[in-house]
């Protein structure tokens, strides 16, 4: 029982920190510890830690971790790349050195150290191309073609030039000061491609989000099935029920069994929470990425859109507010006149309520064949292709 407390406590604090990260903002969890470890994460800790480097290095500690993070967070870098590909060969290795010896064995046929070889092999591919193709830079050559592709709503996007780049800003574009350029269709930076996600990459990035959450599920599952094939080979159920008297029934043999497994084959079940957790938030990051592709809209769109529709609220309050107090003022100047009916008065609508549903148009959301395929096949390559053709 010994070797089972520190797994325990190692996937609870786990799944606590994962959930907490995720999920510590939703109202839910608002007054919670859960929201409590959330800032601690997202915010305390770097606030703490930048106070023990003063104290024990002084300014000028503070100052060589300030430039060191501006480095790595603020200019292009391979740093998140490597640990990558150090995390993938770890993890590969460790499964292999650990648990390929059983292969083949009761469930598992020697055909999956083909597959798992071509999965990461994949997967590695998938990361290269994300990581290296154009996302859609945009230049003073093909600005007219992104321009033409995407137009402006004139709602979140205006027509505007970049002060960066002193080009036509192309509707659904940014600037990204990381890159230094004007990316179409822009949804984010990412630190571990080490490269925008934009126009022309975004099906390589949501391609390697779920060919990753695939890798996991798999490793997890034939994992499993080794397990399960070594109970099988040693007799375990056969051993616990005829020469320990264990009752055969799933509450009397599952303590026994889980035993025997944290102490023979510890490292397999820590293999399979590391990867049944990192399944979980490529799970979500890929749902949410999908919830934005189906809906033609990224990542950037949605603060915009949150900024516009806040900037909107304030305004409808703004103007609820005039007209109340101008409401106000004419029933103070119109106090000598005969008293409304009560009746009236109740039923008449106050100034402050406001009827206005702000209403989130997104001009790019054609339907979700469209948006797929747009995703897949970017507006400005097929413009593209078709001129070659006409010409």
């Amino acid at each position: 029982m010994a070797v089972q407390w520190p797994l325990v406590v190692h996937g609870v604090v786990t799944l606590l920190v994962v959930v907490s990260f995720l999920c510590g903002r939703w109202p839910i969890f608002r007054g919670t510890f859960v929201e409590k470890i959330h800032y601690l994460i997202t915010y305390g800790a770097y606030d703490y830690f930048l106070r023990f480097v003063v104290a024990v290095f002084g300014s000028r500690g503070r100052n060589c971790f300030v430039a060191v993070e501006n480095y790595c967070c603020e200019r292009p870098n391979p740093i998140l790349q490597i640990f990558y590909l150090v995390i993938l060969g770890v993890t590969y290795f460790i499964i292999g050195k650990s648990s390929f010896r059983y292969i083949p064995g009761f469930y598992v046929s020697e055909f999956h150290w083909y597959i798992g070889m071509l999965a990461v092999g994949v997967g590695v591919l998938l990361f290269l191309l994300t990581s290296f193709s154009d996302p859609g830079t945009v230049t003073a050559e093909n600005v007219s073609k992104y321009v033409s592709a995407y137009p402006y709503d004139d709602i979140i996007y205006m027509e505007k030039e970049c002060s960066t780049c002193k080009i036509l800003k192309p509707a659904r574009s940014k600037h990204c000061g990381i890159c230094n350029r004007c990316v179409a269709r822009f949804d984010h930076h990412c630190g571990w491609m080490n490269n925008c996600i934009g126009e022309k990459n975004t099906r390589y990035f949501m391609a390697f989000l779920l060919w990753h959450f695939l890798i996991c599920l798999y490793g997890a599952f034939v994992l499993g099935l080794i397990l399960a094939g070594q109970l099988k080979e040693h007799k375990i159920i056969y051993v616990l029920t005829a020469y320990y008297g264990i009752d055969h029934s799933f509450s009397s043999l599952s303590p026994h069994v889980v035993q025997w497994l944290l102490g023979s084959y510890n490292t397999q079940i820590l293999l399979i929470m590391f990867l049944a957790i990192i399944s979980l938030l490529l799970a979500g990051f890929f749902g949410y990425h999908a919830h934005l592709c189906l809906t033609n809209t990224t990542t950037n769109e949605t603060f915009k859109w949150q900024d516009y529709v806040s900037w909107k609220r304030k305004l409808n309050e703004a103007k609820a507010s005039a007209a109340a107090l101008k409401a106000g003022i004419q029933t103070i100047n119109e106090e000598a006149k005969a008293p409304e009916s009560k009746w009236r008065a109740f039923f008449c609508r106050s100034p402050l309520q406001n009827d206005d549903v702000i209403v989130k148009n997104n001009l790019y959301d054609q339907g979700i064949i469209s948006n797929i395929c747009e995703i897949i096949f970017p507006l400005s390559e097929r413009k593209s292709l078709f001129h070659r053709k006409s010409t």
